[in-house]
């Protein structure tokens, strides 16, 4: 995959994600940490959320028009307005949610909701790195990869729909043969709804 004239990474990643390294610098995500704890964090998962855009129900796993919180703050806005001009989305995603993952905490195996949500998911990770772990659910192939901080992850085409992504939860992760450990980490997930 290749945006803006740069090429992704896609060693290990699933047909169909791209990966590419900081997306946004050092001051923009010290800005997007300082904007999302200004505001109140949900403690109704085992991990803090925050939504912005549409509110999606993790009990009926649905969203709809009648889940609107309102616009996208002007910072997501901006984002989501960038993923569509360097052609990662067709048109600008209008939901955002932020997680926030603690040392030992991680997300169970998943596809996004497809009739929720268009065609592709992208997530924007901050201040701290993770493994990211994939499921081919035709193949049952297995795949990771690193996700940096400041890295976006694009999922689309088999990625998005053929494959699980999992956060396995534990406290560090083994890169270049080093163990290391994880501090607080937050992702901006953008998606489109489908109505």
């Amino acid at each position: 995959m290749t945006v803006a004239g740069r090429q992704t990474s896609s060693i290990t990643l699933p047909p169909g994600a791209g990966l590419f390294p900081d997306w946004i610098n050092p001051a923009q995500e010290a800005a997007l940490a300082d904007f999302l704890d200004a505001g109140e964090w949900s403690g109704e998962l085992k991990r803090r959320v925050r939504h912005f855009g549409y509110r999606y129900d993790y009990r009926a796993r649905v969203a709809t028009r009648d889940s609107r919180i309102g616009p996208l703050p002007e910072v997501l806005q901006e984002l989501a307005e960038r993923l569509a001009a360097e052609g990662l989305f067709a048109a600008v995603p209008d939901q955002v949610i932020a997680n926030e993952y603690l040392p030992g905490q991680g997300i169970s195996a998943h596809v996004d909701c497809e009739p929720c949500f268009g065609d592709v998911v992208a997530s924007l990770s901050l201040l701290s790195g993770c493994e990211m772990r994939f499921a081919c659910l035709e193949s049952e192939e297995t795949r990771a990869v690193i996700l940096p901080p400041r890295s976006l992850l694009v999922l689309a085409g088999p990625a998005r729909s053929n494959w699980t992504h999992t956060i396995p939860a534990r406290r560090s992760d083994v890169i270049d043969g080093v163990r290391v450990m994880r501090g607080r980490r937050v992702s901006l997930t953008f998606r489109t709804l489908r109505f």
